[in-house]
């Protein structure tokens, strides 16, 4: 689960044509000690994701609360030195061009693990050699990973660096078939 900082639907529970209020775009636990809420109650409007790599792909980092151990391990392979405000103010920066969400380019013989790209026109995960096509239910079967090619990257390049230094999606290999 994860929240953009604020409500953005009606008593009716419909949505308005606000996306987002902070720059503090974060990833939650579902369950954290025996809390409750009403989704789309008071407070904010809970996002729901597939699992971690969506949420990153969406641009979301670990929650310094409930995920306080992801979030660590997240900081530290960006460097310990960074804080959640300065990881915000980069991701900020990297995954909306205005109201859109930002692409950017890579090689797809460079990216780790669980970066999310375009192919085809459609959104997959880099699993290996593979490619785990995305959907709203879950992945497809993996299909072999091209060489030599540039994609459009929907994961934002500060995640790409956290995966490549070794950050670990949370049960993200739960969901995604193997060959």
């Amino acid at each position: 689960m994860g929240n953009r900082g604020g409500r953005f639907h009606d008593d009716e529970r419909r949505l308005g044509s606000r996306r987002f209020v902070s720059r503090r775009w974060i990833a939650c636990l579902c369950d954290f000690k025996g809390r409750h809420r009403e989704v789309w109650g008071a407070g904010y409007t809970e996002l729901f994701f597939l699992d971690d790599v969506t949420a990153l792909a969406a641009g979301h980092r670990p929650c310094f609360e409930c995920r306080h151990a992801d979030a660590r391990a997240f900081a530290r392979a960006l460097g310990d030195a960074i804080d959640a405000d300065a990881i915000d103010r980069q991701l900020d920066a990297e995954r909306r061009d205005g109201r859109l969400k930002r692409r950017h380019r890579a090689r797809l013989d460079d990216l780790p693990d669980a970066a999310m790209i375009v192919w085809n026109n459609k959104p997959h995960a880099v699993r290996g050699d593979w490619l785990l096509p995305w959907r709203f239910e879950g992945y497809e079967a993996p299909i072999p990973r091209p060489r030599d090619v540039g994609v459009d990257l929907l994961t934002p390049p500060t995640i790409i660096e956290a995966l490549a230094r070794g950050y670990e999606p949370r049960n993200w290999f739960d969901n995604a078939p193997t060959r």
